[in-house]
């Protein structure tokens, strides 16, 4: 019996104008009803994702959220972390360094600010127009403080030169961070072993909830970790040809409401 649905956002909830369907919301609701616990599970932070809680009606005492690629556990009615993990200042200043010997620009994501390097003259970020809820700041390598909680690392940059910069990245970084693109233009860089089935774990145990009572829905690279995890691991229609090799069942489509579909199927 599937107790939690693990939920990504970009191309498996939302449709392709970032919305979320009446009939996945109401699909959702009945399941929820039903004693589901519905968690999305987005590399987004948690105030980048309050609309379409609101809209879910998932901001009540008992409702979680996954953010930060599996890297923060929250409670969504007071944004309490329960559990966590981020990038020490050697992780971050290492990172800066490749960014500008590489000539990519990088932006950190924190949980109050998006923090901006200028790691390149050559190529502005377009981070602020994929999250435009967040606030975003100018910072340098000298303002980075133990004190703050320093969540991922992210490229986003236009996908042409994104995927040209992917291979160049060196062997070292690739086994010392997770190192993934979880949209077509943005790459991300995260702690090692911190991903969205990291973050379900964590929540699972302490909801004491069994990974065969899990269901997994996603359609990117990022999306793999939990569809493995699931005891359901569901990929969309228009998921990646990894996600669909990996996933139990295939369902329609983003535009065609699979979200809907599979949650209709099994509950």
């Amino acid at each position: 019996m599937i107790k939690l649905v693990a939920i990504d956002l970009d191309g498996t909830l939302l449709n392709n104008q970032k919305q979320i369907s009446q009939e996945n919301q109401a699909a959702l609701a009945k399941a929820k009803e039903n004693g589901i616990k519905i968690v999305l599970c987005t590399g987004r932070p948690l105030k980048a994702i309050l609309p379409y809680l609101d809209v879910l009606n998932l901001r009540g005492a008992g409702d979680y959220s996954i953010t930060f690629n599996g890297g923060l556990v929250q409670k969504n009615d007071t944004g309490t972390i329960v559990d966590k993990q981020a990038l020490s200042v050697e992780d971050v200043t290492d990172l800066l360094v490749l960014a500008k010997q590489m000539d990519m620009p990088l932006d950190v994501l924190t949980d109050e600010v998006v923090l901006c390097f200028p790691t390149s003259s050559d190529h502005q970020t377009i981070y602020p127009k994929l999250n435009p809820l967040l606030v975003f700041q100018s910072a340098t390598q000298q303002e980075l403080t133990a004190e703050t909680l320093y969540n991922k690392a992210v490229v986003a940059y236009d996908q042409k030169e994104l995927d040209q910069w992917i291979p160049a990245i060196p062997k070292e970084f690739k086994e010392r961070f997770e190192v993934i693109k979880t949209r077509s233009n943005l790459l991300e860089f995260m702690p090692k072993g911190v991903t969205k089935a990291y973050g379900i774990r964590l929540l699972a145990k302490e909801l004491g909830i069994q990974s065969s009572e899990v269901m997994a829905i996603g359609d990117e690279e990022n999306d793999l970790s939990m569809i493995h995890y699931a005891g359901v691991g569901v990929a969309m229609g228009n998921a990646i040809a990894a996600v669909k090799e990996a996933a139990d069942i295939v369902t329609a489509t983003n535009e065609e409401n699979g979200v809907a579909q599979v949650i209709q199927q099994f509950m």
